[in-house]
């Protein structure tokens, strides 16, 4: 099967007329005239109206872009930006000891949230600076490692600031 390059004009039976606008590994993305973008396979049913030559990789900018985003995640230290749940914009954190003749303490919990996330950012460093270390044996990596997963499980307590689920702490599993 010859793949379809970018701005192929095919006819779908479904979907209509249309242009090839991007190209995966595993689909064409399709801007159809009556039913906009639409993403089908490269085996599916459809007529060539005019084919453009596949002068592109089969790998799509944004797989490119995802795949750039992973790698420097996962190897520099720039931390991605972590957004705050809506319901705690701008609200404050008080402090209040037991000690009635003690002075209270606010904090702003914006900022508060800054320093949590910025303890996540420092252990995902020092769990790579460990996983690539060439000084330490598999095990003492291991070891390590439990640490780091013990530290995020005992951070999970502040997962109800988080706005998005997949930015929170998880610790280790019971499983």
């Amino acid at each position: 099967m010859k793949l379809l390059g970018i701005s192929s004009r095919i006819n779908h039976a479904e979907y209509g007329k249309g242009v090839i606008t991007n190209v995966t590994s595993k689909h064409y993305w399709v801007t159809f005239i009556d039913n906009g973008l639409e993403t089908i396979d490269l085996d599916s049913e459809f007529e060539v109206i005019e084919a453009a030559d596949d002068d592109v990789d089969t790998v799509s900018f944004y797989d490119v872009e995802r795949s750039l985003k992973s790698i420097l995640k996962k190897w520099s230290d720039i931390s991605e930006v972590i957004a705050i749940a809506d319901k705690w914009k701008g609200g404050k954190l008080i402090m209040e000891p037991g000690d009635t003749n003690l002075q209270s303490k606010e904090l702003p919990i914006d900022t508060f949230f800054h320093k949590i996330t910025m303890v996540r950012d420092r252990l995902r460093v020092m769990e790579q600076k460990i996983n690539s270390s060439k000084n330490l044996d598999e095990q003492e990596k291991i070891d390590l490692q439990q640490y780091i997963t013990r530290s995020y499980g005992s951070l999970t307590s502040f997962n109800v600031l988080f706005k998005l689920k997949s930015q929170q702490f998880i610790g280790q599993s019971s499983k």
